[in-house]
């Protein structure tokens, strides 16, 4: 097998299984704890209206509905999941993939929470890092644990994935 092709299998397998650790988090909060997480539908929706040129909402729950929004959100969020996934496989290479170690996983999925701070809050009228929102501490945080969770399912899919190679 080539060097290229292993390189992208390992990253969807890994950033496939890590996404899924992040969406079993969000459900243990919600049905847990009474904490609802990020809507994908939402985030179909705000990718959908990119098409328009239109990045900036003040409430994207308010914004008009976009066709397939919800395939369009959960397509879009396993995606940037094995695309970060590919970035640690970049920085540490496939030989983190054959021995993994926790600190690459937890340090790639704690720096992905910029991208929610920055570019997907503000874009969907919740503020950096979730300014606008009621509780904006709370917000935060649970946007860090989310991606802690994320980075812990790196580690633990390429642990996973070492047993089955």
């Amino acid at each position: 097998m080539g060097e290229w092709l292993e390189f992208a299998i390992y990253a969807v397998l890994i950033g496939t299984g890590a996404t899924i650790l992040m969406d079993c988090w969000a459900i243990f909060l919600k049905r847990g704890l009474g904490i609802k997480s990020l809507d994908y539908c939402m985030l179909g929706r705000w990718i959908g209206h990119l098409s328009h040129r239109r990045f900036l909402h003040n409430n994207i729950s308010q914004s008009g509905k976009v066709d397939s929004e919800c395939l369009i959100g959960w397509t879009a969020h396993y995606a940037i999941g094995i695309t970060f996934s590919f970035l640690l496989l970049v920085i540490w290479g496939l030989s983190w993939a054959e021995q993994p170690t926790l600190l690459p996983a937890l340090i790639i999925g704690i720096v992905t929470v910029v991208a929610p701070f920055f570019l997907l809050q503000p874009g969907m009228g919740a503020g950096v890092a979730a300014s606008k929102t009621p509780q904006p501490n709370i917000s935060r945080l649970l946007s860090i644990a989310a991606h802690t969770a994320y980075g812990i399912g790196l580690y633990l899919s390429a642990l996973f994935l070492t047993l089955l190679i």
